[in-house]
């Protein structure tokens, strides 16, 4: 069982983080992972990932800010309400989801087009309806991703209260929408294209604080 911990992972360049899974073992504001994006402006976009927690509180999944939008791309669980809620353009809807379980993993796949403003929730592989939310401009300038944290600012703003505590895997990202067949593959993990944005399999990131790289649990036969 390996694990890989410092107090400031040095930068990497494009980890293969196949079959491991960052943790995030406690509840602060001070520790999270950014996520290097290779292109900086967005008409459309899809976000995957898998997450594992028992948090009964908020929480971010997924944190995009741009200088403009401190919430250009955020994915957000509401737990009073029981709602994923994407936030868009600094704009947000509501999905109740009430097979938003603690302790067992969950892939939940966003996408985004600005040219129709719909958004949409894949979770385990059940689509949610498309809902309006932000129309007629790109999602542009220096993207600042961070896992872990919501951000209330570009780069900080960090909330306690909203941090993520658990494991998180598989974090891809598309400047596309993907195919429903595609998001099947991702979720059955299947053979799927990697993200052309962010790939699990070449990712470029820098860890700050508490966070783990693990080799992922496996269920054993």
């Amino acid at each position: 069982h390996e694990t890989i911990w410092r107090e400031s992972f040095p930068p990497s360049l494009f980890s293969d983080l196949s079959g491991k899974m960052f943790t995030f073992p406690q509840k602060t504001n001070t520790d999270y992972v950014s996520l290097t994006a290779s292109i900086q402006d967005f008409s459309s976009i899809t976000v995957c990932h898998r997450s594992f927690t028992d948090l009964k509180r908020d929480h971010i999944l997924f944190s995009l800010s741009t200088p403009s939008n401190s919430n250009d791309f955020l994915i957000f669980w509401d737990d009073k309400n029981k709602e994923l809620e994407p936030h868009i353009r600094d704009q947000t809807v509501e999905y109740g989801w009430p097979d938003y379980k603690p302790n067992m993993w969950h892939s939940i796949c966003t996408t985004w087009d600005s040219s129709t403003g719909l958004v949409q929730l894949w979770f385990d592989g059940q689509p949610s309806i498309r809902k309006y939310i932000s129309s007629g401009s790109n999602i542009r300038g220096r993207p600042i991703i961070i896992l872990g944290q919501e951000q209330d600012s570009h780069g900080g703003g960090f909330d306690i209260n909203q941090c993520f505590v658990g494991m998180m895997s598989d974090v891809h990202m598309w400047n596309y929408i993907l195919s429903p067949c595609e998001i099947q593959s991702y979720v059955d993990i299947q053979n799927f294209t990697p993200g052309n944005v962010l790939n699990w399999k070449a990712l470029n990131f820098q860890i700050t604080g508490r966070v783990l790289i693990e080799d992922k649990l496996k269920t054993c036969y």
